[in-house]
């Protein structure tokens, strides 16, 4: 009887797992609609009092995005206004969702990445992941591999679908 080889542990490819990156923090999500009259109307005077009674330092170190859940118009002063209050104890502060916040940390650390090790290795950008990995960074990370990576593929080793393959070198 054959011993049972596991190809996939033996294998060349290089796995890419976004979650390796992944910035750990609380993320917390502000929505502005708590603050409007019946979650609909900006009254300036009771908006910038709400404010000046809110204990901002609770978002110390923490990921904060801000939104209004309700078809409310919301003058853009309104979230640049939240944003200076939360500014001394956030870590950082976006207008949008909490995959919007997920996308834009990882825009800034996916261009820090030494991606010349992958240089002409097949490499599959894992696609299974526990923690919220936004659509945005698995095309920032197939960007920054393709000049370097052989091929790139998607998924699981066991299931990978093929995305790319570097030409020829002649």
């Amino acid at each position: 009887m054959e011993e049972i080889t596991n190809k996939v542990a033996n294998s060349v490819l290089e796995v890419f797992d976004l979650e390796d990156y992944y910035p750990k923090g609380i993320r917390t999500q502000i929505d502005i609609s708590q603050w409007l009259l019946e979650g609909f109307l900006l009254k300036e005077k009771d908006f910038r009092e709400e404010l000046k009674n809110q204990d901002w330092s609770q978002y110390q170190d923490q990921y904060v995005a801000i939104h209004c859940s309700t078809d409310a118009i919301v003058p853009a002063w309104a979230s640049i206004l939240v944003a200076i209050q939360l500014a001394p104890f956030a870590k950082k502060i976006i207008n949008g969702t909490l995959e919007d916040l997920d996308a834009s940390l990882y825009e800034e650390l996916l261009p820090k990445i030494d991606y010349s090790v992958y240089e002409n290795k097949p490499v599959i950008i894992k696609g299974c992941s526990r923690k919220p990995v936004p659509m945005r960074a698995y095309v920032l990370a197939a960007h920054y591999l393709q000049p370097f990576a052989r091929s790139i593929m998607y998924g699981e080793a066991c299931s990978a679908v093929p995305l790319y393959k570097a030409p020829k070198k002649e």
